[in-house]
C-alpha cells in the first residue's frame, strides 16, 4: 500500500456485488490496492486490470493470482483489449478516475504544486505530449479554452495571455517557473487552490482525460451484463457530473433517449446510490487526498420504461 492507499476500498468493492466466478474489469489498477481486495473474493472468476503508468505496470507484476490479467493500455481501448481475450461481457467493472499517491509524490513525474520539477503530466509516459509542451506552444486562445473549462479557472483569459507574454521572454521549463506566473493573478489566500486548477487543467489536457473517460462509459452498456454492476469514484465536478449523466440519463450527454416505435427511455442503468458516497471522517484523517472522491454505484438493467 506504499505505492497508493485506495480510496473507499471497501465499500467500492462490496459495490461490485462479486461472484467469485464471475469476470471484472479494475480500469485503473495504479497500486493495486482495488485489485487485490476484489481478487480476494474470485476462486474461479478472473479480474482484467487496465493502467497506462509504465510504473504501475511494475506494481502488476508483482500480482500472483490464477484469474489476474493486466494490460498497459489506456481504458478508452477496454473492448479492443478484452476482445483479444474472448471477453465480450463482465460482471462488473471498476474505476478510481483519481492518479495515484506514487504519481503524486514522484519528482519528475510533474503531477506535484509543492515538489517542483519539471512540467511532464503524462500518465503514459510513451507519448509526445507534455504539460510543458502545453505552456510553450499552444495558442493563447487555446489555453484559454483549457483552462477555463477543465480547470474552471475564472480568469482563464487573462492567464492566458499572461502565459504567453511569459514565454516570449523564457520558455516555460519548470512548475517553479509557472507557480511564480501563477502567483501574479490570485491572492495569496488563495493560492494552493489556483495552483491545483491550473494543474487539473493541464493535466487533463495532457491525458485527454475527458475524452478518454466519455469513450470508455459509451462502451460499458454493452460490456456489462444484465445484473451486473458499475462502480466510479471521480474527484471533480467534470468527471463525476459525466458519470452521472451515464447512469441516470444512459449516455455521456445526459440527454435521454427513446426509442422511436414504443418511446422507451433506453436507459441501461439504474443507480444503486441515488447520491454519492463520499469518503467517511476517519478515512480523510488518514489519506486527505481522499476528501474530494464521490462514488457512484449502478446496476445495468435492460432499459427503464417510460412514456
Amino acid at each position: 500500500m506504499s505505492y497508493h492507499q485506495p480510496v473507499l476500498l471497501s465499500v467500492a468493492v462490496e459495490g461490485l456485488n462479486i461472484n467469485p466466478n464471475g469476470i471484472y474489469v479494475d480500469l485503473t489498477f495504479g497500486g493495486g490496492g482495488h485489485s487485490k481486495e476484489i481478487l480476494k473474493h474470485i476462486t474461479t472468476g478472473k479480474l482484467f486490470a487496465f493502467d497506462q503508468d509504465s510504473d504501475a505496470a511494475k506494481q502488476a507484476a508483482l500480482v500472483s493470482h490464477p484469474g489476474f490479467t493486466f494490460i498497459e493500455a489506456n481504458f478508452r481501448y477496454l473492448k479492443n483489449y478484452l476482445k483479444l481475450y474472448q471477453i465480450m461481457q463482465v460482471d462488473g467493472v471498476l474505476a478510481d478516475l483519481g492518479i495515484s499517491s506514487y504519481q503524486i509524490d514522484t519528482r519528475d513525474r510533474g503531477f506535484s504544486t509543492r515538489l517542483g520539477g519539471n512540467l511532464d503530466m503524462r500518465m503514459d509516459q510513451r507519448q509526445v505530449l507534455t504539460a510543458e509542451k502545453i505552456l510553450n506552444e499552444y495558442s493563447e486562445e487555446q489555453l484559454h479554452h483549457i483552462l477555463g473549462l477543465y480547470g474552471e479557472v475564472r480568469n482563464a483569459k487573462t492567464l492566458a495571455a499572461a502565459i504567453v507574454k511569459a514565454r516570449m521572454a523564457n520558455p516555460i521549463r519548470s512548475i517553479d517557473q509557472l507557480k511564480i506566473i501563477l502567483d501574479g493573478y490570485t491572492k495569496s489566500q488563495e493560492r494552493f487552490k489556483y495552483y491545483a486548477q491550473v494543474f487539473q487543467a493541464l493535466r487533463i489536457e495532457v491525458n485527454d482525460e475527458m475524452i478518454s473517460l466519455r469513450e470508455m462509459l459509451q462502451q460499458l452498456p454493452s460490456l456489462i451484463k444484465k445484473g451486473g454492476r458499475l462502480v466510479v469514484i471521480s474527484y471533480h465536478s467534470l468527471e463525476d457530473r459525466i458519470v452521472k449523466n451515464m447512469i441516470n440519463k444512459g449516455n455521456v450527454d445526459g440527454q435521454l433517449e427513446k426509442d422511436i416505435i414504443y418511446g422507451h427511455v433506453a436507459k441501461p442503468f439504474r443507480a444503486i446510490t441515488p447520491r454519492p458516497l463520499t469518503p467517511s471522517v476517519e478515512e480523510i484523517e488518514k489519506n486527505n487526498r481522499s476528501r474530494s472522491a464521490k462514488l457512484r454505484i449502478a446496476e445495468k438493467i435492460e432499459y427503464e420504461s417510460r412514456r
